[in-house]
């Protein structure tokens, strides 16, 4: 079998929560060597309770574990001596943290000039960057809570968007900076963000209003791009589809399949503009008609004609997803109480070979043995 991608590199990282753990995830399911280095008794991730109960097991798979006390004279050498044989070192303390114990970006200029040191933050340069920051903060003042829910009530996303894809960044940024090396032999310090994260992800929005001098409407108050874009209720409860035509020939199909004849034949809707104009004529007769219906009989109509498509569904529903299971797209770790769970697979596909486990979720300080060679370094 060929190697992984990152395979070789070795990677240090300081993080907890969701943000820094998902960048050494990504890097460590792409073949890295990730060393993650916890408090003593462990990072406080795994112990959280409610909605946070699912952070450490996500992503944390695919790393050592070694428990240090930073503060302590031979818990912060030996995390020195980590960093300084490390390719990439990834933290996300609160700003400037690091650096007052002797572990910030400029600390190893000269013992590893080759190091590539990834800080995972609230803000990048400006007048809030020491600002303390969470995902939720930044799709708060980053416009996307307002986006999501109804106008006036904004709501978070229903999942750490910010904190993911803010992860994702600091990926790509680790990756070019990788790439430079290549050509440089010099590392460098990559940062990535919440708020600008968010930024980037609201731009859409931001060039609506600067194209058409209008303010985008939150979601559920937009007018959508098409007249057929909506969830609808089907003949069983808690049975929705949601079911999208965004072009003049899947409308027609849509109406073909679905006998919907006056529409098919009426010139007035022929165009999605001019159905846009109109949604108020055409949705009332959907949901009456989708109500009569069952979701497995749209789907079928649907599938027949190659028309967007979504059930909706629960997360846990995705446990038994058949395309998940079929396709190695949920791997297996071992929770804290020794039970198994099936999680998402990173989403790429290489050489048509998806990432798997290769290191279990570790206990804490699990590792201290094996990357200290069973020297004690607290």
């Amino acid at each position: 079998m060929d190697p992984l991608p990152l395979e070789g590199l070795k990677v240090v990282e300081f993080t907890h929560m969701v943000m820094g753990p998902s960048v050494g995830l990504i890097l460590g399911d792409l073949g890295a060597d990730v060393v993650k280095v916890e408090p003593e008794g462990g990072d406080h991730t795994r112990r959280l309770l409610g909605s946070g109960a699912g952070y450490f097991p996500m992503f944390n798979r695919n790393k050592r574990s070694i428990c240090l006390d930073l503060k302590s004279e031979a818990g912060n050498a030996a995390a020195r001596r980590l960093v300084e044989e490390a390719d990439v070192m990834i933290e996300n303390f609160r700003p400037g943290a690091l650096a007052k114990i002797g572990l910030g970006p400029d600390a190893f200029a000269e013992s590893n000039p080759r190091l590539i040191y990834c800080s995972a933050k609230g803000f990048l340069a400006g007048p809030y960057e020491n600002r303390t920051a969470l995902d939720e903060v930044a799709q708060m003042m980053g416009g996307l809570a307002y986006m999501t829910g109804p106008p006036g009530r904004p709501l978070r996303a229903g999942a750490s968007v910010i904190d993911i894809a803010g992860g994702m960044f600091g990926v790509i940024g680790i990756l070019a900076a990788i790439e430079r090396r290549h050509r440089t032999g010099r590392g460098g310090h990559v940062k990535c963000s919440l708020f600008e994260t968010t930024a980037f992800l609201v731009g859409q929005h931001m060039a609506q209003k600067a194209v058409t001098g209008t303010p985008a409407a939150p979601m559920p108050a937009r007018v959508s791009a098409w007249a057929v874009y909506d969830v609808f209720e089907t003949a069983r409860p808690d049975e929705q589809l949601f079911v999208g035509v965004v072009s003049d020939g899947q409308w027609a199909a849509f109406c073909e399949a679905l006998g919907l004849d006056e529409f098919g034949r009426d010139p007035a809707l022929a165009l999605n503009n001019d159905r846009v104009l109109q949604r108020d004529r055409i949705i009332p007769v959907l949901r009456e008609l989708f109500a009569g219906m069952t979701r497995d009989e749209l789907i079928d109509r649907l599938s027949a004609i190659s028309l967007p498509f979504a059930p909706i569904t629960r997360p846990e529903d995705l446990f038994e997803d058949e395309h998940l299971r079929a396709a190695n797209g949920l791997v297996e770790v071992t929770l804290e109480d020794g039970t198994t769970a099936m999680l998402p697979a990173l989403p790429i596909e290489i050489d048509g070979r998806k990432a798997g486990v290769r290191r279990d979720l570790p206990k804490a300080g699990q590792h201290d043995a094996d990357v200290f060679g069973g020297a004690g370094a607290h």
